[in-house]
């Protein structure tokens, strides 16, 4: 077996020569010690160990556990997933189609259409199944592949053959294009006459994005501005400040970083004129809006400048900066925390104070710190950015989260549209009775259990007193409760009617409309948007709120709200 020598040498050499750089201060000793000793087991095991070791593999392995006891979002990228990296975190340009895919069973189906990109110029559909891609055949491939296929060269020719429904596989041949998802996914005006911008991430010409829109809503003279912000996990640091600057005025501070290395220290502040300093202004957040989406939500809620509705947001308040690393690869580090105008720092988990098994801990309410907003209004540290007034999130039924998780809701939604050509626009489309009962009937013979909290409390129930020997004395009773629960189960199809018809509603649309017919359908559920338009049509009121006056002042700490455990945000990087 062939062994690079070279490489162990190379690496070696590196320790020694860390220490002639760095000297033989004591910590710096140890970094070189720690060095060395890695460089000896990897050549150890490379050569003795019984099979052939993928050299790359183990190394990224060894250096992602390395890093784990860190935070999550310190991380190691080989040159191999560069490419993705960039697409996820610092660009969303590709060459391509403008179509999501997904596998089910071994086949690849579409997904999602983005509207005028050359998958929708080409009737191409959601729920459309992709049979091969260049003559190549697609059974068994995964989603990485498919993908790998369908992306190319702007201006490269790609030839598709699909199957719809039942019908013959049609072929298409289109032209890729360079697609670009935008940063803001929708904005317009709804009711009241209020303009909505939906920010879906913070990555490159985010803040372009949002003022152009802005400008297009200025043209409607509204009475208001809804920035939508759930569910967005951030981006880049820089982006947020600008957003910030379009609702404040020139030389404000909006954010600051503070890390160990003071050259790294910054404070950033806005440099331009307000687009739109004076009118009512609304932010949207829920538990999965992170990072630079907490920058903008916070700052302006330290400033006056808005009222925050929703739930409270997830608690990131750490910085990155990526650094070059050879062979092409990168590594990203948190090298700051960052601080909001009142002072006060958002991160809700510590890293640092690990418990002994390595799981991590929220920061105690009894460590939270008050501080104050421009006006005097009492906010907190510790645990993102709570809102002004906070919307109870609504969990849907487990009927319904069956229904979307076995992709039920997906399947009928293309049998409905292959057989309708058109629906009534976005905002007037509702499901009849009819459709709804249709649905129903579609479901007749299709596999979508569940179990419900009331049937794992029974299941328990049983277990328990089968341990203690009592159950034989409550079976009739257990017999009786089971036999009413599965009873209940077969009217939650009634009992969950208009929930599952919103569900339904949104998908449809999406078919005929894209992603634009997904937020205009679902606008007269939205709790959250009806909030922001209740408290914007009363000028007084939210002057009150911004205050602190009356019902909306926030008595004491507010409580951690639950973190999810994970969130797949971008990072808020300065140097990109």
């Amino acid at each position: 077996m062939k062994r690079n020598y070279k490489k162990w040498g190379f690496i070696a050499g590196m320790a020694i020569l860390a220490l002639c750089i760095w000297g033989f201060n004591d910590d710096l000793f140890q970094i070189a010690k720690n060095l060395d000793v890695f460089a000896s087991v990897y050549k150890e095991v490379n050569i003795n160990y019984v099979d052939d070791i993928n050299s790359s593999k183990m190394i990224k392995t060894g250096v992602d556990a390395m890093l784990d006891g860190l935070d999550p979002y310190t991380e190691f990228v080989p040159e191999s997933e560069i490419e993705e990296y960039k697409l996820h975190y610092v660009s969303t340009q590709y060459g391509g189609i403008g179509a999501g895919i997904f596998t089910r069973d071994g086949k690849v189906f579409v997904s999602d259409i983005f509207e005028g990109f050359p998958a929708q110029k080409a009737d191409i559909r959601a729920g459309d199944r992709l049979v091969k891609i260049n003559n190549i055949d697609l059974t068994g491939k995964n989603n990485d592949q498919v993908s790998q296929l369908l992306k190319g060269s702007k201006g490269a020719s790609i030839k598709l053959l699909i199957r719809r429904g039942d019908t013959q596989p049609l072929e298409k041949i289109l032209i890729r294009d360079e697609i670009k998802q935008p940063n803001v996914t929708y904005y317009g005006m709804v009711e009241g006459n209020m303009g909505y911008i939906k920010l879906d991430k913070f990555l490159e010409n985010s803040a372009e994005e949002v003022t152009d829109a802005l400008v297009s809503i200025k043209k409607n003279n509204p009475n208001g501005i809804i920035l939508d912000l759930r569910s967005n996990g951030g981006g880049i640091l820089q982006e947020a400040v600008k957003i910030v600057n379009l609702f404040v005025p020139k030389n404000v501070e909006v954010v600051s970083q503070k890390g160990k290395i003071k050259e790294k220290n910054a404070t950033y502040t806005t440099q331009n004129t307000a687009l739109e300093p004076n009118l009512p202004l609304v932010v949207l957040v829920n538990g999965r809006s992170a990072s630079a989406s907490e920058i903008v939500a916070g700052s302006l809620q330290d400033l006056d400048r808005a009222v925050i509705v929703g739930q409270r947001s997830y608690g990131k308040g750490l910085v990155q900066q990526t650094f070059n690393l050879p062979y092409n690869s990168l590594v990203k580090i948190t090298i700051a925390k960052y601080y909001i105008p009142s002072g006060r720092c958002v991160q809700a988990l510590d890293y640092t104070h690990r418990k002994d098994d390595g799981s991590v801990v929220k920061v105690a309410d009894s460590m939270m710190h008050e501080f104050k907003t421009k006006d005097g209004r009492s906010v907190y540290d510790g645990g993102g950015v709570y809102p002004d007034i906070p919307v109870k999130q609504d969990r849907f039924a487990n009927v319904t989260q069956t229904l979307v998780s076995k992709l039920l809701i997906f399947d009928y939604a293309t049998i409905y549209r292959n057989t309708h050509d058109k629906i009534a626009d976005p905002p007037e489309f509702h499901l009849a009775d009819a459709d709804y009962s249709d649905f129903v009937k579609y479901l007749a013979d299709k596999n979508y259990s569940y179990t419900t909290g009331t049937e794992k409390l029974i299941n328990n129930l049983k277990t328990e007193a089968t341990k203690e020997k009592q159950f034989t004395d409550i079976q009739a009773e257990y017999d009786a409760l089971k036999a009413k629960m599965i009873s209940s189960k077969k009217n939650d199809l009634q009992q969950n009617k208009q929930e599952i018809k919103q569900v339904l509603e949104n998908e449809i649309a999406s078919r005929y409309y894209y992603e634009k017919g997904r937020y205009e359908t679902n606008f007269k559920y939205d709790k959250e948007l009806a909030q922001s338009v209740k408290i914007m049509q009363d000028k007084s009121q939210i002057v009150s709120i911004l205050k602190g006056d009356g019902n909306y002042k926030v008595i004491g700490k507010p409580q951690l709200a639950m973190i999810p455990k994970k969130i797949e945000e971008k990072e808020n990087s300065q140097d990109q």
